[in-house]
């Protein structure tokens, strides 16, 4: 059998987590944690990391390793696991990869652009104009500094806008430049498996899951954190609405229908990206021993 990454991904509350840890205890493999919101310590609830009882369960990786300050990636993501897979391939023929950060799961199956990492005052320079201007000059900017990408980017997305923009501002070029979408070969089989469900059973998994995580204490978690609310790791659907009801701004009951409003949303935009990859193969999250009987056809 040669080495296997199974990439398990699927749009926010499909029930990734469950499926994953009981595929990774069939096959005796350990879980990456793809959820970019997972790497930092502080935020477990928000994030729906791994429970201690699941991390007993099985070995995670990519999970609780950063403080909220802490500068993190795609392109760090992907050296990093690549080290990881070569480290735990000595062990394990298979490895399962689970979360619903697009961007990280494309980094480590195809490569990513060698794009300069941002100065940390550079980004929280634009991230201050942001809070205070809105988008709109900073689309302006990116305008006139990258015309090629500005018609590429989705305007609607301020966290690429904004790295477009910072990339602009540290090198004096235009962020197109650094872009060449030139995938690189992997000494691993990739596997991919989708999950999916009709969009009322997502949904309402989507309003149950927001009101566990709030009996869980989310709003105490908030509260913690609330001093590095200005964070990277905090611009996040969950946080910023609590936030918002911290500041006096909202009613309690208006931002727990946001949050989960916000995710609904966000799980429509992860299908619209899972969905430009036609390697993706799609299972509804109960048809299990379909999926596992994809993967071992797969790795003969």
């Amino acid at each position: 059998m040669k080495n296997t990454l199974i990439i398990l991904s699927g749009p926010t509350g499909v029930g990734k987590t469950d499926l994953s840890l009981r595929i990774a205890e069939y096959f005796h493999a350990p879980i990456i944690s793809a959820d970019s919101r997972q790497f930092y310590k502080d935020i477990p609830i928000g994030s729906s990391a791994p429970t201690d009882g699941q991390k007993q369960r099985v070995k995670h990786y990519m999970v609780g390793i950063f403080d909220l300050a802490n500068y993190y990636s795609a392109a760090n993501f992907e050296s990093d696991v690549l080290s990881l897979l070569e480290e735990l391939y000595r062990n394990n023929p298979l490895v399962v990869m689970t979360g619903g950060s697009m961007m990280y799961i494309d980094a480590v199956c195809n490569g990513i652009d060698d794009i300069p990492t941002v100065a940390p005052d550079i980004r929280q320079d634009i991230y201050r104009q942001y809070e205070h201007e809105g988008l709109s000059p900073l689309l302006e900017e990116l305008k006139a500094a990258d015309p090629v990408h500005y018609e590429q980017v989705d305007k609607q997305n301020h966290k690429r806008v904004i790295h477009a923009v910072e990339i602009c501002r540290m090198t004096n070029k235009p962020y197109s430049a650094f872009r060449t979408n030139k995938r690189k070969e992997r000494p691993f089989h990739i596997v991919k498996i989708g999950l999916l469900r009709d969009r009322q059973e997502l949904y309402e998994r989507i309003n149950r899951r927001v009101e566990q995580m709030m009996a869980d204490g989310l709003l105490e978690e908030a509260r913690k954190v609330y001093p590095f609310r200005h964070m990277n790791a905090l611009n996040t659907i969950g946080y910023k609405e609590l936030f918002q009801y911290i500041d006096g701004n909202w009613s309690l009951e208006f931002a727990v229908e946001k949050i989960k409003r916000n995710s609904r949303v966000y799980a429509r935009k992860q299908m619209t990206w899972f969905k430009r990859d036609k390697e993706i193969i799609w299972f509804h999250p109960e048809a299990e021993a379909d999926i596992l009987k994809y993967i071992h056809d797969s790795r003969q």
